[in-house]
């Protein structure tokens, strides 16, 4: 449950990002490149941060 969390809190974070990017007039194709990086990153950075301790015995 706390990767979803992850997730919907970063997309959130994306979504204020590409608005701003829009006020400021930023071409569309480099929003879009920059929206797939951060998805990306969320992605690789929810799982690292939510997965289980491996026990090495």
């Amino acid at each position: 449950m706390s990767f979803g969390i992850y997730i919907v809190g970063f997309l959130i974070v994306i979504g204020g990002l590409i608005y701003g990017a829009a006020l400021l007039h930023v071409a569309t194709q480099w929003i879009v490149v920059g929206a797939l990086v951060l998805v990306g990153l969320a992605l690789l950075k929810g799982v690292q941060a939510t997965r289980g301790k491996d026990s090495s015995s």
